[in-house]
């Protein structure tokens, strides 16, 4: 593969967006819905797949967008090119708040392995695809599925962390535990598994769910601090519940206090 070299800013702190600069015939791809701006002469155009070169030819890129299907993503992506003479400029924001990490795929052999919600944009030849799991412990357990990313290339791509994103780098035989959710991605040298963490007091009473995901060296491992699905839990949870009444903001008067407080709807 031969990916566009592309030129790149981050801005923000908790609502991120990173720039894109894009040389005359240049593009990125990328989901829908990351997109938040771009100048007057960049194209844009829906395609099967990713529009990688493994992709080349109908038949692959109806397997590439089948593929697409199981990690429960669009079959189509985006792809913005910049078709005019002169540098560009295409920005794509974060869905949520948490970082940008920007994933350089030569430094990691040319693949990376992430959540299936976390792949934000990517220069144009870089191939989007699933990472099937072999052990049939983390299909059933794995909080997340066991069907994960997989980043291929030779260019940049960018993936997206909830909250505080934290890097790992682990040495070989060094393990780390860590929430199933929480996990960003992780460098193709490092071993994924599934672990029951025991007890019937932590089981029943520990709130922290059945299974660690065990992550072992060598290898880069990025983990995020709020999971998308844990912050649309707590949303939930706080939400007013059926009857139009909310949880008083944890207040021991409740409704009372929000009329003390000045909130009078009703």
């Amino acid at each position: 593969m031969n990916a566009h070299e592309i030129d790149y800013e981050i801005f923000g702190e908790e609502m991120q967006y990173v720039e894109i600069e894009l040389d005359p015939q240049e593009a990125v791809i990328a989901e829908a819905g990351n997109f938040m701006m771009m100048e007057d002469g960049i194209k844009m155009e829906t395609i099967f797949g990713d529009g990688s070169k493994k992709n080349e030819g109908f038949l692959g890129k109806v397997l590439g967008a089948g593929k697409r299907l199981l990690t429960g993503e669009s079959m189509f992506m985006t792809i913005f090119s910049n078709i005019i003479m002169g540098k560009k400029k295409i920005s794509f924001a974060s869905p949520y708040p948490g970082k940008i990490i920007p994933i350089d795929l030569t430094q990691f052999g040319g693949k990376f392995i992430c959540q299936k919600d976390a792949f934000l944009c990517a220069a144009k030849g870089v191939s989007i695809g699933i990472e099937f799991s072999r052990k049939l412990g983390r299909g059933f357990f794995g909080g997340e599925g066991f069907i994960m990313q997989r980043i291929e290339g030779d260019g940049m791509a960018f993936v997206h962390a909830g909250g505080t994103m934290g890097k790992k780098e682990l040495a070989p035989g060094e393990k780390l535990k860590v929430d199933t959710g929480c996990i960003i991605g992780f460098t193709q040298t490092v071993n994924y598994d599934i672990e029951f963490i025991g007890g019937i007091r932590n089981t029943i009473f520990g709130g922290e769910g059945l299974f660690f995901a065990t992550l072992t060296g060598p290898g880069v491992v990025y983990v995020q601090s709020l999971p998308f699905s844990r912050l649309a839990d707590r949303i939930l949870q706080a939400a007013p519940q059926s009857g139009g009444k909310n949880k008083g903001e944890g207040s021991i008067l409740g409704g009372l206090g929000d009329i003390l407080d000045g909130d009078n709807r009703f």
